[in-house]
């Protein structure tokens, strides 16, 4: 049933078109290949996504992005900066009620039991963690910026326009993870993309083909029923 929604699509549109299936394949990649990406490639889907909806067509993303050299150049300044740093935001609340939290602890157990790491293995976690800041060894990656005169309301067509920018990734074979890891080392990164201080950070994306022989990328996140989350009136 839902390929045929594809082919009415491609009917339509007169080019393929199959979203349900990208959704489904697209996934938080925590480790990538080493093939590059090309400019051409990422500047494509960057006008593509632009597509996506903002209110009042304001497209407040600013997008800076890192490949090749750059990025090369980029992964020597960080081990020059400071690890870590406050947020400029609350990445999650304080705290959290159920089932948000149950379902955080749960995809974060499920990841590192990829990896064979324990619960008491702290060190083990704590390199796991350490790999964001090397993007999962992706080749390219960009940030999201965000006028800090803008609310919540453009913060989610943020969120709109990373969304359609992963579908799409994943409609050119490629793989991406959004991180708001990032959020924690705002300073080193507006310094090295040359970010105006009237712009905030909301996040990171590493971008890049798939390690298909990873163990961490065979994960697949558990979604609620939703009957839990969804009422019919």
């Amino acid at each position: 049933m839902r390929r045929g929604y594809g082919a009415a699509a491609a009917e339509l549109y007169g080019f393929p078109v199959d979203v349900t299936a990208a959704v489904h394949k697209r996934m938080s990649v925590r480790q990538f290949a080493s093939d590059p990406v090309s400019d051409e490639t990422l500047r494509g889907l960057l006008e593509d996504a632009a597509r996506a909806p903002s209110g009042g067509n304001l497209q407040p993303w600013r997008i800076y992005v890192v490949n090749g050299d750059s990025m090369s150049k980029m992964r020597e300044f960080l081990a020059t900066q400071p690890p870590m740093e406050k947020p400029e935001y609350e990445i999650y609340p304080a705290e959290l009620s159920e089932p948000y939290r149950t379902n955080r602890f749960a995809v974060g157990e499920a990841m590192y039991a990829t990896l064979g790491i324990g619960r008491d293995d702290k060190d083990g976690r704590r390199r796991q963690f350490a790999h964001n800041n090397d993007f999962f060894g992706a080749p390219a990656a960009m940030f999201c910026f965000v006028d800090r005169g803008m609310g919540w309301p453009q913060w989610s067509d943020l969120g709109m326009f990373l969304q359609t920018f992963m579908l799409l990734a994943v409609e050119r074979g490629l793989g991406t993870c959004a991180q708001e890891y990032w959020a924690v080392r705002h300073s080193a990164v507006r310094a090295f993309v040359g970010a105006p201080e009237n712009e905030m950070l909301f996040c990171g994306m590493s971008i890049g083909h798939v390690d298909e022989s990873a163990a961490i990328n065979t994960l697949k996140s558990d979604r609620m029923s939703l009957d839990m989350w969804a009422k019919f009136v």
